[in-house]
């Protein structure tokens, strides 16, 4: 069964499992909102998916910058 947490009970669990850690709210927000951790409204609440939430922070993926800058193709074909 998956384990769905709003905000606080997630990090509440996280700091149950490691009192040291310096997980917050508004760091699982920012995840949440960056579509890194899936959540499901429930009326005007999310509920987050805490076993995502865990595998995220052991296996976090890596942040690749966006500039604006398109890639330019190895080879141009010039006619």
């Amino acid at each position: 069964m998956i384990r769905m947490r709003l905000f606080d009970e997630a990090v509440q669990e996280i700091k149950k499992l490691d009192p040291q850690c310096a997980i917050s709210k508004n760091f699982v927000r920012q995840l949440v909102l960056s579509g890194k951790i899936p959540c499901v409204m429930a009326g005007r609440k999310r509920l987050i998916n805490f076993d995502a939430l865990l595998d995220y922070l052991q296996n976090p993926q890596p942040e690749v910058p966006e500039t604006g800058i398109r890639k330019v193709p190895e080879k141009i074909n010039r006619a």
